[in-house]
């Protein structure tokens, strides 16, 4: 159950990120519930222990303590409990002198970077606790993560960004500001598009007469933290000094960050715009790479070229948030990605359809006297228009979710071989009027996985699909990352965000997980090993976010395998069936 949310915002920060390091070091370290009821973390390389109590074990992870303190009584805050767990996890082979003190202060730094931005997310949510009247319910879901991934070190560090931009630039401070503009000449743009339409003619649409793009150019939005930035690289400056690119600053009206902060949105604009940011978010610089841009609309040509309909008469509540355009600069002597290229994305959330990320539905909202999640806030109305125990309804909204949203991303595996990155951040939830879920939405131009073995078959709609695009991976690594990003990110996740809000006992929860896992063992002709792994397998592949972090991982560079790192941890879902 949530405890009262403290008055001081830099106390509810700072126990957040504890909390999440913490349950980072339990997970990847795979430890169990401890007899006593008190954590301990005996840390050799520092020479101390770290203790705190137990207020809730989470059989999916989602841990709640007490106040963490040293052996001898005196308090660890976030940062100081974040350089002695780097320094032990810099033990590990691979790592000099030189990169041990190197990755502790990189964590130490992002932490407390962390910890300062959320504790600023929670005074001015807290001093504007009404979202506008103009907010749609995709949007205001979009900007509730205000303490952002309960199992990431340092889930909102935004490396590079001030505090002025951040109240500009956050989805969390609720920011908005108009794009910045450049004019290109035509030879040094590439495009593409799966819309009939060019994409030259739908961002001249969107500049309108405000951004004044001269006749015969093209219109490029940028992020203006990135307008900024691209200005210093010797490939954009020879462009604007031949006169090949204008910096025409910035024009139009508002768009709003959403929870991914470099795609924004617009409710009356058809399309959304997911821009280039060399900000380093988390553990990565969210810059657009070509192959990305490329993948998004060879997947929306194979969906309207026969798999969406596939989909749809499989799986009427479920499809995929296409990526049909893009639109780039080549600058001279830069590497394939100038910095300026732009992603333009269907945007099908104008008005008040109730469609929200889960992400945003699960988090926890500190800005409010109870803390509750907007997800508990629809259980209880739920409970009570039913006159049935919470516990009850949750339940069933869980085993609606899992049939609505989780088995047609498992179905698009099984069948046609196509993987779906689909954590929580990357999934949209459809309402009904009631509150229960009745469909689903993906989204993410990076999270596609073309199965080597399976997705052969959907050539049949596309020749070649996916086999240039950096997306054909065997099975084997396809199962590692669905297993975590679908099984433990976004099913496990939900099961201890339930469990630890106090709406469902998780044994009851998992017992779900187990029904559908155990039907698609069984459906017949759509055989997935993926779900006999999580229903039967005694450990599961778990991305190690803080040995990740620690390691200084890009999650976006280099190959596929290596991009992360992960380790094993016990299966809740096997326990649940013993």
């Amino acid at each position: 159950m949530i405890a009262p949310t403290p008055d001081d915002p830099v106390t509810v920060a700072d126990t957040a990120g504890t909390q999440a390091l913490l349950r980072c070091w339990v997970r990847e370290n795979d430890l169990s519930e401890p007899p006593d009821g008190t954590l301990r973390l005996d840390l050799p390389v520092s020479g101390t222990s770290v203790l705190a109590p137990i207020e809730y074990w989470s059989a999916a992870g989602w841990h709640r303590f007490g106040p963490a303190r040293f052996a001898g009584g005196a308090a660890v805050d976030a940062v100081t409990l974040a350089a002695l767990l780097a320094t032990e996890s810099t033990q590990r082979p691979g790592h000099g002198e030189q990169q041990r003190s190197a990755a502790v202060a990189d964590l130490t730094g992002r932490v407390a970077d962390s910890v300062h931005r959320v504790a600023r997310h929670v005074t001015q949510r807290r001093a504007n606790p009404d979202d506008p009247p103009s907010t749609t319910p995709f949007l205001a879901a979009e900007q509730a993560l205000l303490l952002g991934h309960p199992l990431h070190p340092t889930p909102k560090s935004r490396d590079g960004l001030s505090d002025a931009e951040a109240a500009r630039y956050s989805p969390e401070l609720c920011g908005s500001f108009p794009v910045h503009w450049f004019g290109a000449d035509p030879s040094v743009v590439s495009a593409d598009s799966a819309l009939p339409a060019p994409a030259a003619e739908l961002t001249r649409a969107l500049a309108g007469a405000q951004a004044r793009v001269p006749s015969g150019m093209v219109a490029v939005p940028a992020h203006p933290w990135q307008a900024r930035d691209v200005l210093t690289r010797p490939g954009i400056r020879e462009l604007l000094d031949r006169d090949l690119l204008r910096d025409l600053g910035p024009g139009g009206p508002a768009w709003f960050p959403t929870s991914s902060v470099r795609t924004v949105y617009r409710a009356d604009a058809a399309v959304m715009l997911k821009l280039s940011l060399g900000l380093r978010i988390t553990n990565s610089k969210r810059e657009n790479l070509r192959l990305e841009l490329h993948r998004g609309v060879e997947v929306c040509r194979l969906l309207a070229a026969g798999l969406g309909a596939a989909l749809r008469a499989a799986h009427p509540g479920f499809a995929v948030v296409t990526d049909p355009a893009w639109l780039a600069v080549d600058a001279p002597g830069e590497r394939p990605e100038s910095g300026l290229e732009v992603m333009i994305r269907d945007n099908p959330f104008r008005g008040a359809e109730p469609v929200a990320c889960v992400a945003g539905l699960l988090a926890e909202r500190p800005d409010r006297p109870d803390g509750r999640s907007r997800l508990a806030e629809l259980v209880q109305r739920l409970a009570a228009r039913t006159g049935r125990p919470p516990g009850e309804v949750t339940e069933e909204w869980f085993t609606r979710y899992l049939d609505v949203v989780v088995r047609p991303v498992l179905w698009l595996y099984a069948t046609h071989g196509l993987g779906l990155e689909a954590h929580q951040q990357n999934t949209l939830v459809v309402l009904d009027t009631d509150g229960w879920p009745v469909g689903g939405r993906y989204r993410d131009n990076q999270g596609y996985y073309f199965s080597a073995t399976r997705s052969d078959g959907l050539s049949r709609w596309l020749p070649g699909a996916g086999r240039e695009l950096g997306t054909l991976c065997s099975d084997e690594v396809i199962d590692e990352r669905l297993g975590y990003y679908v099984g433990i990110n976004n099913v496990l996740g939900m099961v201890g965000a339930l469990g630890s809000q106090g709406l469902a006992d998780e044994q009851a929860l998992l017992a779900g997980v187990r029904d559908l896992l155990t039907g698609l063992v069984r459906a017949p002709g759509a055989e997935l090993p993926l779900a006999a792994t999580l229903l039967e397998a005694p450990t599961l592949r778990c991305k190690a976010n803080l040995l990740t972090r620690v390691d200084g991982l890009d999650e976006l560079v280099g190959p596929l395998e290596a991009q992360s790192v992960y380790v094993n941890v016990a299966n809740p879902v096997l326990a649940a069936g013993r």
